[in-house]
């Protein structure tokens, strides 16, 4: 990848980092996602007091002081860094009495070291990690019940956030998490592609019907110079087969058990898998950095990604945009992820915590960090705010929150779900080995085992 690409490769992706190190059995782990700590950012990092130095006390206070330390990990060490450096900041300036001492390492790194710190009652007071990631802790039980948080007219009213949001950080009807930031997934269009075409960029696709045979019309064998349609991440990637069968009216997994026979979900996957074989819309076997690949290289007219891909390609010189992914059968969808901050049920400091995810949630602190970040914010009352519409793409993505699914919520065995079931399933069909039918029959019975 080159250097003018997605801003740095590790963002490509967080996704692939986790479910990889998840995989081979680590801890307690689950699996991660790319999206939603992959921001972008024009802006100069911010001056903070936050140290990136390891901490071993938990809710350890200053000696002979009164004030709170509340140690913080997270692996934001992307372009979105200073955005949460500059909130730890604030908040550090803000009052007297709770100091956040944050440690910010390569997720790999956080999630080496987490599950053995918590089991000894060492772990951090505050953690920031990928949705996925909650459910088999809060299951273990060590993060603490948050549900205090959430209410009617507070900064965590459910009301004001995507039910996507809500229902990750819940977990068998109590919630232990707040969002850091979110992320919904948008179509990256080539404009000068779409023009030469024949097609109006302007005017995207807005429903299957329109986005089918615009795919078609973009992809042409040349002789070893192809080009494709639509670029389709296979594997170590973001959602996007996940949006075609939501998009279709399909689903994964259903009232606890599997749907992947479901007739919605089968037609989705032959219908989007004989484009790829067939129409050769898509190279199969594409990664996530595959597909940015062929966009950044205009050999892709098309592919479905997140904000952090901005900087890079405006960078590169692409004349591009961002458009709602278009709507199927059953109706409008994408996908979306979450970095969710919780609390270490250990901690001695469990009200000094609150208060700092109190101030996380205000309207000031969630301006701020989608300014900083790039990424919109999670509070759809902010979508429409003057100084985050400064940011031309932000908007954009925030205007499909409603929209936004998340992959494998409130599953303690996504990991696996994903590695041994999904994956492998969509590889069979895209690569013509097997029929829908066939490959979801026998997915479905690895998937119901797992679920069981």
């Amino acid at each position: 990848m080159s250097s003018s690409s997605v801003s740095n490769p590790a963002l490509a992706f967080r996704r692939r980092q986790i479910l990889k190190w998840v995989a081979a059995g680590v801890g307690l782990s689950v699996a991660g996602g790319v999206l939603a700590a992959c921001g972008n950012s024009n802006q100069s990092p911010p001056s903070t007091s936050a140290t990136a130095q390891p901490t071993t006390a938990t809710g350890a206070a200053s000696s002979g002081a009164a004030k709170t330390t509340l140690t913080f990990w997270n692996g934001f060490t992307g372009p979105d860094r200073p955005a949460v450096e500059g909130l730890v900041d604030q908040f550090n300036k803000s009052q007297q009495n709770i100091t956040i001492d944050m440690t910010i390492s390569p997720w790999d790194s956080l999630l080496q070291k987490l599950p053995t710190s918590l089991a000894t009652g060492q772990g951090p007071d505050l953690i920031g990690f990928d949705f996925n990631l909650m459910p088999r802790y809060a299951q273990s039980g060590y993060l603490m019940d948050l549900s205090s948080l959430w209410g009617s007219g507070t900064d965590f009213d459910p009301s004001n956030f995507p039910d996507a949001v809500t229902t990750a950080a819940q977990w068998q009807g109590k919630y232990y998490a707040i969002p850091m930031n979110f992320t919904p997934l948008l179509m990256y269009i080539n404009k000068d592609m779409f023009q030469a075409a024949g097609l109006d960029p302007s005017k995207p696709p807005q429903s299957w019907d329109d986005w089918v045979p615009a795919i078609k019309s973009l992809t042409k064998q040349q002789g070893g110079n192809d080009q494709y349609g639509l670029a389709i991440g296979e594997h170590d990637t973001i959602p996007n087969w996940q949006i075609f069968i939501w998009g279709n009216g399909g689903d994964i997994v259903k009232n606890g058990k599997s749907a992947l026979t479901e007739q919605k979900t089968v037609s989705a996957l032959q219908m989007w898998g004989d484009l790829v074989t067939q129409s050769k819309i898509s190279p199969a076997g594409l990664g996530g950095a595959d597909v940015d690949k062929l966009f950044q290289s205009q050999k892709a007219a098309m592919e479905i990604s997140g904000p952090w891909l901005t900087t890079g390609f405006s960078q590169a010189g692409l004349n591009y945009d961002c458009v709602p992914v278009p709507a199927g059968p059953g109706g409008a969808v994408t996908a979306g992820d979450s970095v969710l901050m919780v609390v270490n049920q250990a901690s001695k400091s469990q009200e000094a915590a609150l208060q700092f995810m109190k101030f996380w949630g205000t309207q000031p602190s969630q301006i701020y960090w989608s300014v900083t970040s790039g990424f919109p914010p999670a509070r759809l009352d902010l979508g429409n705010n003057s100084e985050i519409a400064k940011n031309q793409w932000v908007p954009k993505f925030a205007a499909v929150a409603k929209t936004a699914k998340f992959y494998l919520p409130q599953q303690p065995k996504a990991a696996q779900i994903d590695s041994e079931v999904f994956v492998p399933m969509i590889q069979q069909i895209d690569q013509g080995q097997q029929s829908a039918d066939a490959a979801t029959k026998a997915a479905e019975q690895q998937l119901n085992s797992l679920l069981a």
